[in-house]
């Protein structure tokens, strides 16, 4: 008695699939895991012959009647068929048949579930195949709708667009978006990270080479002609040399490319979005921008919010992230904990939407048949800022949404601050006159100044200027 319900638990607590069948084919074994991976319920399988139940492909009998009929046995085979509801099971399957003397007398099906990773790698060969569109873009916090807003109707012209944000706030996520939406989507969208490479190879990888040129040089055209028709995102534009951003502002003025070593100009009709993760004006001061070109590619300015500012999407992204590696993880974890989800919310996020992600799937690779994500499960120096947090001590997670701090008061004399904090010192003071002049009204405001309600949205997140009207 003991022994038989020692295995009635074996079978149900056991992570794998087991289905056993007897000499004519009818279900005698089948597991809790086994009817999860099928989406069965026992009693539909019980006492049934497989073919009662499932269907296979059109002259492909199941490795449990091959085990039965050949006496052979079958090691990591991959089986696709259709459960009795029509969903399609995909498995890798150890089959063998069980032996009495000389007689088989059935079959038994170990199977490991890769419906899931298949769907996976299907989406993702469908989504080599193509960019990213503003579905892609997960959120529901006002802030990322009217960033959405915005770059939608950016799809209707052919202008440049500069991006700004942070690192890992999702910028060529919202470049392929809006080249998918725009009537260049059937064109070549290429990108090119300005930062990745030195100055003389990016200049040929973007300009192309002529023969002889230089030592070892061929005809080869370069990004821009690559492109023609097309969309160009030049990444992190802030780091191209000021050279180099020179001739960058010629193409787009004269919308004609020469190629290294060549005398002749080739027309070129390729739309410029550029990224940068440096705020403009801080660039163009500290002379990584040049001012004239960030006003010709500036002509739409799309400020991306850092996630410290999305907070309502945290929930959103982490529900997301969770069921993408579950996908690719083959598991089952549900949520984050409450206690995460509210360091979640009060965590500065300095890597942004990228660092959440990373962090959730480094925790899920720590989980061990857990449900939830933890903080035991997170890297050590965030797990001891939440058990703080429960502990209610001081060193707890720090909330970031306290009142503003009091207002800076400059130096007694220029001399005594540097340019950088003369210059925000400045700058804050000026919008803060405006906005009193127009009773802390943002569209009102932003007319003022000459700047897009969305631009003065950064430059008062970037000045901690909070007391507003919409």
């Amino acid at each position: 008695m003991m022994e038989h319900e020692m295995y009635e638990k074996l079978m149900e607590e056991v992570d794998i699939g087991v289905h056993a069948v007897d000499m004519n084919g009818n279900t005698v074994i089948y597991n809790t895991k086994m009817a999860s991976i099928e989406s069965m319920d026992k009693e539909e399988v019980i006492n049934r012959s497989i073919d009662q139940v499932f269907k296979f492909k059109s002259g492909e009998p199941s490795t449990l009647e091959r085990a039965l009929q050949e006496g052979a046995e079958f090691k990591n085979i991959k089986q696709t068929y259709l459960n009795n509801k029509g969903n399609e099971i995909t498995s890798v399957n150890h089959t063998f048949p069980v032996w009495k003397r000389d007689t088989i007398i059935g079959a038994v099906e170990l199977a490991k579930d890769v419906t899931m990773l298949e769907k996976l790698i299907q989406e993702n060969m469908d989504r080599a195949q193509r960019s990213y569109s503003f579905e892609d873009v997960i959120g529901q916090s006002t802030e990322i709708k009217e960033i959405i807003e915005y770059a939608k109707r950016a799809t209707r012209t052919s202008s440049s667009v500069l991006i700004i944000g942070e690192t890992g706030t999702g910028k060529e996520i919202f470049a392929q978006s809006i080249h998918n939406g725009s009537d260049r989507s059937s064109k070549p969208f290429i990108s090119q990270n300005c930062a990745a490479l030195p100055d003389s190879l990016i200049e040929s990888i973007l300009f192309g080479t002529k023969k002889g040129a230089f030592t070892g040089s061929a005809d080869r055209p370069g990004l821009f002609e690559q492109a023609e028709g097309g969309t160009l995102l030049l990444d992190e534009i802030n780091s191209l040399s000021m050279h180099l951003q020179s001739k960058l502002l010629r193409v787009l003025q004269e919308r004609s490319v020469r190629r290294i070593g060549d005398t002749r100009d080739i027309s070129v009709d390729v739309r410029i979005i550029a990224t940068s993760n440096e705020d403009p004006i801080e660039a163009i001061t500290n002379q990584h921008l040049r001012k004239d070109l960030y006003y010709r590619l500036g002509v739409v300015s799309l400020f991306i919010p850092p996630l410290k500012d999305r907070k309502d999407d945290i929930k959103m992204l982490s529900d997301y992230f969770i069921q993408k590696y579950n996908a690719l993880f083959r598991m089952n974890i549900e949520k984050v904990d409450e206690n995460v989800m509210q360091f979640f919310m009060n965590y500065e996020w300095p890597g942004n939407v990228r660092e959440l992600e990373h962090l959730i799937e480094g925790a899920m690779n720590i989980t061990d048949h857990e449900t939830a994500i933890r903080a035991s499960h997170l890297p050590m120096h965030i797990h001891k800022r939440i058990k703080a947090a429960s502990d209610g001590s001081k060193s707890a997670a720090p909330d970031f949404h306290q009142e503003e701090p009091a207002e800076e008061k400059p130096a007694a004399s220029t001399g005594q601050m540097g340019l950088h904090d003369f210059l925000y010192y400045q700058e804050k003071q000026f919008i803060l006159k405006v906005l009193e002049e127009n009773n802390y009204h943002v569209k009102d405001s932003a007319a003022q100044l000459g700047l897009s309600r969305q631009s003065l949205h950064y430059r008062l997140n970037k000045l901690n200027i909070q007391k507003l009207r919409l």
